[in-house]
């Protein structure tokens, strides 16, 4: 928690307190920290397990139909938790400027339905409300391609928390 508090300049909470009543989306960030400290995919691969607060976390989010957006190595996370659904993601590609391309078939053999894209492209499951974006699962993405995606990406999750909004209204 200290270092969390160190990094993101202020205060922090336990990921157990969180509540997804009190947000209008959950987005999480890939990289190695979620692949080794969100889940084990980073130590056990397709073995892997979730940690049970992510889970949970998720979980709610999802019951609460709220927008989630994962990136990067993120989507893992839902594959596990979500994959029985036949939930919609991407993790990138299969060729060889896609090093990671090995939790495309962890997450196939979760259930999920993969679609395959460059570091530009962001999957929607519009039914699961789930949004995702490969950033630098592509080996050979340049940092401003990266932020072009995610910038799409949140733009995608922007819109959806807005559809959302007007859909509780009404």
């Amino acid at each position: 928690m200290e270092e969390s508090a160190r990094i993101a300049r202020g205060a922090v909470k336990d990921l157990a307190e969180l509540q997804a009543t009190s947000y209008d989306a959950l987005i999480i960030p890939g990289g190695f920290g979620a692949a080794k400290n969100l889940c084990s995919f980073g130590f056990e691969g397709a073995d892997m397990s979730v940690h049970q607060d992510v889970e949970k976390v998720l979980r709610d989010f999802r019951s609460e139909e709220k927008v989630i957006g994962l990136t990067c190595i993120a989507p893992i996370i839902a594959a596990k938790v979500f994959g029985s659904e036949g939930v919609k993601l991407t993790l990138g590609g299969r060729t060889e400027n896609f090093p990671y391309a090995g939790s495309i078939e962890a997450a196939s053999s979760f259930g999920a339905k993969i679609e395959e894209m460059d570091v530009s492209g962001v999957c929607t499951d519009w039914k699961a409300g789930i949004v995702t974006t490969p950033a630098y699962m592509q080996g050979d993405a340049a940092p401003h391609e990266i932020f072009d995606g995610i910038q799409t990406f949140l733009r995608k999750v922007d819109s959806l928390v807005r559809q959302h909004a007007v859909v509780q209204e009404q």
